[in-house]
């Protein structure tokens, strides 16, 4: 099976466990204080839906799926705007390895390798931004 298939699957198990996106948040939060600092006046119930779609939008990059959201992600975080520096998004990344393997009854390394794959392609197109 190819790595988005195999993430799609994962993911999808992941989105049943309705403390999945809490429980990314706790950990990317618990990371940095940095991290904090940035979502300190955000809207966590908003962002958690956000971050549903950024998942599946990333993926569907990885699928083929032109980039054309993901410049806009990279446009809205880059310096001149959110100022999310590069190496945040290398906590996010580890932030949601962790998450799924606690989600995911099947995770194992060949599934947290396609994430990590799938992941690291899109997040190249955002960092490319700043």
């Amino acid at each position: 099976m190819n790595a988005t298939n195999l993430v799609m699957q994962s993911y999808g198990r992941c989105c049943v466990s309705p403390t999945f996106f809490d429980d990314f948040y706790q950990h990317f939060l618990a990371s940095s204080l940095q991290v904090r600092e940035k979502f300190a006046t955000t809207d966590m119930t908003a962002q958690k839906t956000l971050l549903r779609q950024g998942i599946l939008n990333l993926v569907m990059y990885a699928r083929g799926m032109p980039d054309t959201k993901l410049k806009a992600l990279g446009e809205s975080h880059s310096r001149m705007r959110l100022d999310i520096r590069p190496e945040l998004y290398d906590l996010w990344q580890a932030a949601l390895l962790r998450t799924i393997s606690e989600h995911d009854s099947e995770y194992n390394e060949e599934v947290r390798t396609a994430w990590r794959d799938v992941l690291q392609k899109g997040i190249n197109v955002i960092k490319s931004y700043y």
